[in-house]
């Protein structure tokens, strides 16, 4: 156990630590060095570390003075250069008898210190053209193969501009410091240790280390000749190339075993020592014996004995930085020297043969097969190793030349996508990548002679092969300036290293040296004893090599590097190319390949997730639909057992289950479900009953065929029902004389023949369109064809009579209506029962074209039931209820009653008891004008031109008599429905006219008439205007959202590397203020709403949701992209963007695409997020959240989980640091306040003081106000009611007014909660959370001298508050920017909501000021200037003139017909206020209502006049 001695703090906040034993005995007195080089120097602690600068000798040469590299054409084509310079023959020896020892020696202390050849990140590519038919890679001449070339490490800091260029690091220590041995850092020496007694972890033998790869820390590249690939098989040691080749791992392998040695001697020595003791002082030996070998032994002998000069000692000015030109061109001298093989013996000299792949033997290991071997059958123990040494140690190194074996030269291993390179070529482009100078440069940096011409560099090449040097400077066009280093210095080689490159290695290893503050020969470092030093220089590796293999001083010659004649074991014969076994050819892999199925399924079940959410959102919508229908079918479940057949009704119709009875008079009745009628057919008018039959598919099917109407099909459960069925017709047809014409066919015939319903309906329709074709001028393309039907359908066209039921179903009345039977009666004059073509047209005729006198004398005919000329009391009271009944309860029975008692006694009968149609005409005279306009409301036909205004004349309003006005104009309006849907409806507007002094005055202000290309302008302006704030938030939100994407897009941008990168919306978080009801409320009542439409909120809210939804994919699909690219990219380009989860180990096969989306933190959480998603979007859709609100609540509520999710899919932070965080903090924190707010007010139960079910099925709730409860008319509150078993909040206007003591709300009945609701407070009064109250736009009334206040259906509740507000606010003469409002009620009946009538007659009572006009329309009735619409009006009016209230409301306020025309209302008030600038609309009702109140609005703001500013909320 050591403890730290003294620590010295140090530059950069290091310490170096001198050390001592545990027991006060100090055995480490000396400073231990880092692993990692740091501190050697301490003057400058960075000197010779890891990522230390490589030191230039002369200026960087890049194309751009800064970091792009001089590529071709300005310089040769690599691998043409390398096949020129380097090619030639092998088994030529080294003239100086160098071992493969010295070969592979320099190869280790190469590793030792530098390396790189490990890519730098971000990946940038320099890829080697192969010239076209290259007979290695290009046997095929495509032209189109490259050699894969990654260009090196730099630092990040440089290559800015041409002061400071481009510079690579170095990725070991400079120094020889053991780094190869131990490791470059300390948590890689620990990994090689076994702590215990100071030794290296041994593996399956005691003198070998252990394989396994390191955990990632040795270089595992694939064995190019059969594929292999991961850690296995490799040995752990210091140098992370050591297994490049089985050569440099046995290299590796002596200094494990020597350190070993060495530690087991010192624990002989000194038994007491600990590990780390042992461990260091073995370390000191090691690596000093290691230094003394490499500079004193390998070094002079590499050189041709150009020794370095005497140590000076320890210079700490000198920096060791190991250069480019040592890196990329002087070094790699030795590749010339490596042979095609390697020799392996024993100690008796006897060489071995070694098995090759296919098992056959050789006489020596083949260099090109023997990259990255993980099994190799002739290495396998420690003997083998020691083999293998005793083999280099007696075999002769190649010559010292400019020849390169072809084991480097075309079969140095590649990458898995190209197994094999050029060490020659790949060498160049190292070169060009650091920027190195020209070979001319170079050698004016080192002093020495410069040359002029190719032939100068090397005089004695120059005699023996002139051809090579000129072929050279062919290539460099004869400029020899453009000579690069390393070629030029393996032209000037000549039994070694030329004068260039022996003066950089020399110049290298100096600086290594006398930079080393650890060096083993400086003295004042505390390492050695000057015994210690003399007995380290007196080691020699032939010592090492001696110490730990299983040969003797006798099997080895003591210079290991040289072998001379004498020495012991010479090697049999030179080798060459042809005695070995060939090299493997290069092989191409797809790393996608056995991924593309499993990746194609995987991302189809991703696509599927939306499916499968709408799939579970359809499965609740049926079992809600299913539960309901099942109720329903409780309740006549007793008939439905008791149904007799089934109708057929078309073929994508469903069976419908009837019952069918005959009765006594000679009628069939058909009954539904609920035993309701559904048809009566008499069977009495026609001479023969046809009856067919199917005769297949177990003769189930009957068609009863039914002239003048459609036919009945019936399909009983079997033959026998269905013989009972025609069996009991048969009496019921022989006693009226008639028969029964039984026919048999195929079911599929006889449904072919059978007349539905529909089809029945488009005879009747386009016998209505023929003949209006014939009274109207309408084109006959308008009036239908019968393309649809058979010619023998289209004959039954012309002979087509209409039914009573049809005939009223064309004036969209009820069959029993009296109008319709009087009508009939009249316009049937065969008496037959059916309208004929002609019959029809006479009827029609008059009402479409005839005169005013025309249509009331028809009126008179059609009651004038015994043709007698008068009308009695009866018979005009029953005129009367015709009219009034097809308001469809609009009228209590009542009032009905009373507007008909007004009618008679304005026809003059209380003193008569019948009239003549004279006196009729003359009581319709002052309605002439409507006479003329009133037509029949018929299906099939509308006048499209005629429209009305509003706006009365002023010289009418001096007439204070109430009166009754209309203004036929030709202005555009909005449109409603009529019940035949391809035509417009023509609208009448009547204004009943009461006291109201200075309201309608004369227009001051002039139209202007604009062209359509003005009136867009405008429009556009106004649009603008309207939508100005709108607009400015959009544009904010959707510029951070851009800005941040394109920022992180420029961030990741990687020139040579297409990723796409997907970034998720930032602004996606702000989605939660969108929802803060309390903050928003809070914040429209400051300055803050002049410039944010906090109206807007859900609007912004459902945009922002879908803009997420779609950049989600975006994001997604860019994920799957992203995935593919990782899956079929190298290991070393993934680790550059990954550097916190992958290493790049050399191993290059990427992690499958499984991985990426099932083993990390991003993968599983955005698989998550898009099944979540998939859920919340699905039913939060507008169909699904009608059908099940409580589905759309829950899976809202899973926003939780997506926020949750999202910030741990980027908290995994593989391409950068967490940043979502920083977007969600701000709005989750006031989002969470303002729940906060609202959970402190759930908590309170609010009691409810009453609670009726009003007639119209509306709950009527008035509850207790809670203490400081202040609101605004127009606001809306969340309610709660847990009685019925649920926490849902649901959202609900006020109808109370601010002033009132209480709060009240008008709930209507239209889903599962609240029609619980309506059912609860019929057993006891339920108990409310309240949550509120929230603003919206209605309140905003107040702001605009003019508003006009638009409620249809439930949607009045708002304007309930405004009005009674507004009436309290004048009665206590409060000062408000209002003063007029017009409001209008759209209901289909005025009974539909009898508590707005209710509401509306307090307002009128209380307004004593005419602040409020109120308009009311009733849309169940004719929509046109229709006759009995126009009766009507006459009821209207009587009952007006007799009790000054409307006939059908109780109300003053006006009542009218139909749908209102907003155009021209809008068009009124401009020319009633032409002084106002402003005038707000506010709707609110279902998304028809509010659409047309839009267009209206636009429509107006195409005008140069008041602006029409429009609010609305839809429900």
């Amino acid at each position: 156990m050591l403890t730290p001695l003294s620590s010295v703090e140090m530059k950069g906040g290091f310490k170096r630590c001198l050390f001592k034993p545990a027991d006060g005995h100090s055995e480490i007195t000396w400073e231990v060095p880092r692993f990692d080089g740091w501190y050697n120097s301490l003057g400058q602690p960075r000197r010779g570390a890891i990522g230390a600068h490589l030191l230039r000798l002369v200026p960087a040469h890049y194309r751009d003075g800064v970091y792009q590299p001089v590529r071709e054409p300005h310089l040769p084509n690599p691998r043409r250069l390398s096949r020129l310079l380097t090619r030639g023959p092998s088994g030529l020896p080294s003239t100086r008898n160098q071992t493969l020892l010295s070969v592979f020696f320099g190869y280790h202390i190469t590793f030792e210190i530098l390396d790189s050849r490990t890519p730098g990140c971000p990946p940038e590519f320099m890829n080697i053209r192969v010239p076209t038919g290259d007979p290695v890679f290009d046997p095929t001449s495509t032209g189109e193969v490259l050699l894969p070339f990654q260009r090196g490490p730099w630092d990040k800091e440089s290559g800015q501009s041409p002061s400071n260029p481009r510079t690579q690091v170095n990725m070991v220590t400079a120094w020889i410091d053991g780094s190869s041995i131990y490791g470059p850092s300390t948590s890689w020496s620990d990994s090689l240790r076994s702590f215990s007694e100071g030794l290296l972890t041994s593996g399956s033998e005691w003198n070998m280390p252990k394989q396994g790869g390191g955990r990632n820390l040795m270089w595992s590249a694939a064995d190019p000749s059969t594929g292999e690939r991961g850690p296995q098989g490799l040995y752990e040691l210091g140098n992370a190339w050591a297994n490049e080749n089985i050569f440099t791992a046995a290299e590796g392998i002596i200094w494990f075993r020597y350190h070993n040695y060495v530690a087991s001697k010192l624990h002989v020595e000194h038994p007491g020592w600990s590990d780390e003791e042992l461990f260091q002082n073995a370390r000191k030996t090691v690596v000093a014996t290691f230094q003394n070998i490499a500079l004193y032994e390998w070094l002079p002998g590499y050189l041709g004995d150009r020794e370095l000069p005497p140590y000076p000692g320890y210079q700490k000015f000198v920096d060791p930085g190991t250069s480019p030109e040592f890196q990329a061109a002087a070094i790699r001298f030795g590749i010339t020297m490596a042979p095609p093989g390697v020799y392996m013996r024993n100690r008796a000299c006897q060489f071995r043969e070694v098995v090759n792949m296919d098992g056959s033997v050789s006489p020596a290991l083949r260099l090109c097969n023997s990259f990255w071997k993980r099994q190799s059958p002739n290495v396998k123990t420690g003997q083998d190793i020691d083999d293998l040494l005793m083999g280099m140690a007696s075999q002769i190194a190649e010559r010292e030349d400019n020849i390169v074996v072809e084991d480097l030269r075309d079969y140095m291993h590649g990458p898995l996508r190209f197994s094999r390179t050029d060490l020659v070529a790949m060498t160049v482009q190292r070169g060009r990548d650091f920027g190195l100078g020209s070979y001319i440069e170079v050698r004016k940096a080192l002093d020495l002679p410069s040359v002029k011409t190719f032939g100068d560099i090397n005089p004695a090449l120059n005699r023996t092969n002139p051809e090579l040097l000129h072929s050279v400077a062919e290539l460099y066009n004869g400029d020899i300036s453009k000579l690069e280093l390393f070629p030029g210095g393996l032209l000037e080689s000549l039994d070694g290293p030329g004068p260039v490159f022996a003066a950089i290695i020399l110049d290298q290893f100096e600086r290594i040296r006398n930079g080393d503050r650890f060096w083993f020969e400086n003295k004042h470092n505390g390492l050695f004893t000057d015994e210690e030093i003399q007995a380290i220089r007196n080691t020699t590796f032939s010592d090492v090599l001696i110490a730990v293999t299983s040969a003797e001083a006798t099997d080895l010659q003591h210079d290991v590097f040289f072998w001379k004649d004498g020495d012991p074991c010479p090697q049999p014969t030179q080798l060459t190319q042809s005695m070995l076994y060939p090299c493997t050819n290069a092989t191409k892999v797809n790393y996608f390949d056995g991924s593309k199925a499993g990746f194609g399924i995987f991302i189809v079940v991703l696509f599927l997730f939306p499916v499968v959410s709408f799939l579970v959102a359809c499965m609740v919508a049926y079992l809600r639909k299913y539960r309901y229908r099942k109720f329903q079918r409780r309740k006549a479940v007793s008939f439905l057992l008791h149904s007799e057949a089934s109708e057929w009704q078309g073929h994508k119709k469903a069976l419908h289950p009837v019952s069918v009875e005959v009765d006594e008079k000679r009628g069939l009745h058909v009954f539904d479900r609920s035993g309701s009628s559904l048809r009566y057919l008499f069977l009495g008018n026609q001479d023969y009953l046809d009856v067919h039959l199917s005769s297949d598919r177990h003769r189930k099917a009957l068609l009863l065929k039914v002239p003048k109407e459609y036919d009945l099909v019936l399909l009983f459960d079997d033959e026998s029902k269905r013989a009972a069925f025609v069996k009991r017709l048969q009496p019921v047809v022989t006693d009226i004389g008639q028969e029964i014409r039984v026919k048999e066919m195929r079911e599929k015939q006889l449904l072919k023949e059978a007349l539905t319903k529909e089809q029945r309906a488009q005879i009747v329709e386009t016998f209505i369109r023929h003949a209006f074709s014939k009274v109207l001028e309408i084109e006959k393309c308008d009036a239908g064809d019968m393309s649809g039907v058979s010619h023998q359908k289209a004959r039954e066209v012309l002979r087509c009579e209409l039914t009573a039921s049809e005939f009223a179903d064309a004036l969209c009345l009820k069959a029993d209506s009296l109008f319709v039977e009087s009508m009939f009666t009249l316009a049937d004059k065969d008496g037959n029962g059916y309208l004929s073509f002609q019959e029809f047209l006479d009827v029609m005729v008059i009402f479409m074209k005839g005169s005013s006198e025309e249509k009331s004398k028809l009126m008179f005919s059609m009651n004038d039931i015994g043709g007698t000329g008068f009308l009695s009391k009866d018979e005009f009271a029953r005129m009367l209820r015709s009219f009034i009944e097809i308001s469809n309860g609009a009228l209590s029975k009542s009032q009905a009653e009373d507007g008909i008692k007004a009618m008679m006694n304005a026809a003059g009968f209380e003193d008569r008891e019948k009239i003549s149609w004279e006196d009729f005409h003359f009581l319709l005279q002052d309605h002439e004008k409507e006479l003329q306009f009133a037509q029949l409301n018929v299906k099939g036909w509308t006048n499209r031109d005629q429209r009305v205004s509003f706006i009365c004349p002023a010289n009418r309003l001096e007439n204070k008599k109430p009166s009754l006005v209309i203004q036929v104009t030709n202005s555009a309006g909005a449109v409603g429905d009529n019940c035949f849907q391809p035509y417009n409806a023509l609208f009448i507007s009547f204004f009943y006219f009461t006291k109201t002094p200075h309201v309608y005055v004369k227009p001051k202000r002039e139209q202007y008439i604009r062209n359509p290309v003005r009136q867009k302008i405008q429009h556009f302006k106004r649009f603008i205007e309207n939508y100005r704030r709108h607009i400015v938030c959009y544009m904010i939100i959707s510029g951070i959202t851009a800005g941040v994407t394109l920022e992180r897009c420029y961030f990741f941008y990687c020139p040579l590397v297409s990723y796409i990168l997907p970034r998720s919306p930032s602004c996606f978080p702000y989605m939660l203020l969108t929802v803060s009801r309390n903050l928003i409320t809070l914040c429209r009542e400051t300055f803050l709403n002049r410039y944010i439409p906090f109206d807007a909120a859900i609007d912004f809210h459902r945009h922002m949701a879908m803009a997420a939804i779609i950049l989600s994919v975006f994001h997604s699909l860019g994920h799957v992209v992203n995935i593919y690219i990782f899956s079929i990219s190298d290991l070393n380009i993934l680790a550059c963007l990954f550097p916190k989860v992958l290493a790049n180990n050399g191993s290059e096969f990427p992690l499958k695409w499984s991985f990426w989306f099932f083993q990390t933190v991003p993968g599983m959480t955005g698989i998550l997020l898009l099944f979540t998603f998939s859920f919340m979007y699905v039913f939060a859709s507008h169909y699904f959240r009608r059908i099940s609100f409580r589905g759309f609540w829950i899976t809202h509520y899973l926003y939780v989980v997506v926020y949750t999710l999202t910030i741990i899919h980027g908290s995994f932070a593989l391409l950068q640091e967490p940043r979502f965080y920083i977007y969600l903090i701000p709005p989750a924190l006031l989002f969470l306040l303002d729940k906060l707010i609202s959970l402190s007010r759930k908590k309170v139960e609010i009691p409810v003081v009453k609670a009726e079910l009003l007639p119209s099925g509306v709950t009527h709730l008035k509850f207790k106000r809670p203490q400081g409860f202040m609101y605004r008319s127009g606001q809306w509150v969340r309610i709660a009611c847990l009685m019925l078993g649920t926490d849902e909040y649901h959202p609900f206007t006020l109808t109370s007014a601010p002033h009132e003591e209480t709060l009240s709300l008008h709930i209507r009945a239209v889903g599962p909660w609240t029609t619980c609701l309506s059912l609860g407070p019929i057993l006891r009064y339920p108990k409310l959370y309240l949550d509120g109250p929230f603003g919206e736009g209605h309140q905003e009334w107040i702001d605009f001298e003019v508003s006009v206040l638009v409620g249809g259906g439930i949607g009045v509740t708002p304007f309930a508050s405004i009005l009674k507000d507004l009436v309290f606010k004048s009665s206590i003469k409060s000062k408000i920017q209002c003063k007029k409002v017009y409001f209008i009620w759209v209901t289909r009946t005025q009974r539909q909501f009898e508590w707005v009538s209710d509401i509306i007659r307090e307002v009128e009572e209380m307004d004593t000021q005419e602040l409020v006009s109120v308009h009311t329309y009733i849309t169940q009735v004719a929509e046109k200037f229709d006759l009995r619409t126009t009766m009507l009006y006459v009821c209207e009016r009587h009952f007006q003139k007799v009790w000054n209230r409307s006939l059908f409301t109780g109300l003053r306020s006006v009542t009218h017909f139909g749908r209102p025309p907003f155009v021209s209302f809008f068009s009124s008030l401009q020319e009633v206020h032409p002084e106002v600038g402003k005038i707000g609309v506010f709707s609110c009702g279902p998304p028809g209502l509010t659409k047309n109140v839009e267009k209206a609005c636009q429509q107006m703001n195409k005008r140069d006049q008041a602006h029409f500013m429009h609010h609305y909320e839809n429900f």
